[in-house]
């Protein structure tokens, strides 16, 4: 994978150290990492080195990143941090329980009542990102993560849209691996909403329990096409969870199930026809085999689990491979010291036992990611306190619980404390000045320091050209919290004028109305009948229409009516009398009281020379 297999040792935004590769996820590779400032174990996923050229890709990307980052869910991977430090990245929680897709390579198949109680805690992820808005697009094994104790978390929220959406693609393995769990109306290009999550969870779950994905052909067009002419059949080792399946992979969308919290409940109700489902067995890496501890990671060997699995919550630095086959040696030097201390301790343990009395016990909670309001709601429910013993300064937004003692599932008296280290925000950062640019460039400053933008108010401005900011809210140069929401006001450009009602004016007084409203007057003369010589006829546009800041603007000015002198006719045939009357634009009638043929013209009415409107009729007599 070019560009991120050479990253060990190298530290991002100059906090995550990367320490070694944990898995290939998609379009880049994950590590594990050091969060050096709040001293804990993440996951980073470096994205393509390509995809950091990709400017587009990088705005949805931080856009599709906050919005993971605000889903906080017991099923959904925290999404604590992203950024940009030559390559894209996103930080997550570190799950050390490996994936579904681990299960299955590893040869473990899930039962049907399993299978029911992962799909459960998979819709009710889906249903906490429905109802605010959000498709998964890409859910798979390789994306369904499980805790050490076996708790599933949906991963790569936000992540598979940014991808889809970006101008570098990945290779065509990873396209089909997409496909194999594509709901048929994926491959139309068309708007996805959550019954699209709905299908593919239908898949996974066959495939979890079968180790067959229904349903795919030799190239993902072929599996689509196929899917959008048969829905899903399940097969006879589904048993109660059939009816569950087939009305989730449905090829028309309306007959699915119309959201996760539906599914969520067919799936408890097919549950309940199930026995108790056995304790998950967890595949790290490599073959599987018979585990006294099915809740417990397995790996398929020891350099592997430890290349790969580290203590989330220890506060050493992680050991590389050499570290650990030393250790491993110095220790089988002391085991006889280990083992005799080991049983010596558990004797006292078991003597001090039996004369206390056992505390309750309870799983502590999962509640980094939530808020103190939250994480207390929870820890009721539970029957635990939490309290705040330190805060410090994070991107997560002020509140976020960072890190928890002791962490989720660990056992702990039911009436004890988790003590919790919480984000006071990140710290303030300047705003930038974006007035007097472009509304895109304005938004891409903003975004590209950090900030959201807010509402985008538009008015009218004689100052500033349209489509450019007007004023910022908070001001340029104010310290704010870094995701704050930045107001811009855009200019709609200089306001429309309405053409005065000039008729009767003389051309100058027209004129100077219309240069002292910013319109450019143009003057065109013409005859009228009604309106006097010199005076305003009217304009185009016409008065009450508007006109754009500069256009012109016609003046229509009247030169009086269209008079033409009447020619002298008299003494001219009626051939040469009639046509010579035309050619003035005049009409004629001829008295033929004494008209004889060749006879010339003795009168005609008005006489010679006398003004008449074109059009006028001369009556001519012989």
């Amino acid at each position: 994978m070019s560009g991120v297999s050479d990253l060990v040792g190298t530290v991002l935004a100059d906090r995550y150290r990367l320490r070694v590769p944990i898995g290939t996820g998609g379009g880049g590779r994950v590590y594990l990492a050091d969060d050096i400032r709040l001293r804990r174990r993440v996951a980073v996923k470096v994205l393509h080195a390509a995809l950091a050229e990709d400017a587009g890709f990088l705005r949805r990307f931080r856009a599709e990143a906050q919005l993971a980052a605000s889903l906080h869910h017991p099923n959904i991977m925290a999404v604590y941090d992203w950024g940009n430090d030559g390559l894209p990245f996103m930080v997550l929680e570190y799950l050390a329980g490996g994936s579904l897709r681990s299960m299955l390579d590893g040869g473990v198949r899930l039962s049907p009542a399993q299978a029911a109680h992962v799909g459960r805690e998979v819709s009710a992820a889906l249903e906490h990102a429905q109802e605010r808005g959000l498709v998964h697009r890409d859910i798979k094994p390789a994306n369904l993560l499980f805790d050490e104790h076996g708790i599933v978390r949906v991963a790569d929220f936000g992540l598979a849209r940014a991808l889809a959406e970006a101008s570098w693609t990945e290779p065509a393995g990873a396209v089909l691996g997409t496909a194999r769990y594509a709901a048929p109306e994926q491959g139309l290009g068309t708007p996805l909403d959550g019954r699209a999550d709905l299908y593919a969870l239908s898949l996974v779950l066959v495939e979890s329990v079968t180790g067959r994905v229904p349903g795919v052909a030799d190239t993902p067009i072929g599996t689509l096409a196929g899917r959008a002419r048969r829905s899903v059949v399940a097969p006879e080792e589904m048993g109660p969870l059939s009816a569950v399946v087939e009305r989730a992979g449905r090829a028309e969308p309306d007959e699915r199930y119309p959201d996760a919290t539906t599914m969520r409940s067919a799936l408890e109700d097919a549950a309940e026809a199930l026995p108790p489902p056995a304790p998950l067995t967890l595949v790290v890496a490599g073959a599987v085999a018979e585990d006294a501890n099915p809740t417990q990671m397995r790996s398929g060997t020891a350099s592997e689990a430890a290349s790969t699995v580290f203590d989330q919550d220890a506060d050493a630095e992680p050991m590389g491979v050499d570290d650990q086959l030393e250790e491993a040696s110095t220790g089988r030097r002391l085991t006889p010291w280990i083992v005799g201390a080991v049983i010596l301790a558990a004797l006292g343990a078991a003597a001090f036992a039996l004369f206390q009395t056992p505390a309750a016990t309870v799983p502590a909670p999962q509640l980094v990611g939530l808020t103190t309001d939250a994480a207390g709601q929870v820890a009721d429910e539970v029957g635990v306190s939490i309290d705040v013993v330190e805060e410090i300064e994070a991107a997560e937004p002020a509140g976020t619980i960072l890190e928890q003692r002791p962490a989720a599932g660990a056992f702990m008296n039911d009436d004890g404390t988790v003590s919790l280290t919480v984000s006071s925000g990140p710290p303030p950062v300047a705003i930038p000045t974006v007035t007097g640019l472009a509304v895109e460039e304005a938004i891409r400053e903003l975004e590209d320091a950090g900030f959201l933008v807010g509402e985008q108010a538009r008015e009218p401005s004689e100052d500033v050209p349209a489509d450019v900011v007007i004023s910022q809210d908070p001001p340029a140069g104010e310290e704010v919290a870094s995701g704050s929401k930045i107001n811009i006001l855009i200019s709609d450009g200089p306001p429309l004028r309405t053409v005065q009602d000039l008729a009767g004016s003389g051309y100058d007084e027209a004129a100077a109305a219309l240069e002292g409203i910013g319109l450019v007057p143009e003057r065109a003369d013409e005859f009228s009948d009604d309106v006097p010589s010199g005076q305003v006829i009217g304009t185009t546009p016409a008065a009450g229409e508007p006109a754009e800041r500069g256009s012109t603007v016609t003046v229509r000015v009247s030169k009086g009516p269209d008079l033409v002198p009447v020619p002298d006719v008299r003494g001219l045939g009626i051939d040469a009398a009639t046509a010579a009357l035309e050619a003035k634009g005049l009409a004629f009638d001829v008295d033929t009281t004494n008209f004889t043929p060749g006879a010339p013209v003795v009168t005609q009415s008005p006489a010679p020379d006398t003004k008449v409107k074109r059009g006028a009729t001369v009556t001519i007599a012989f």
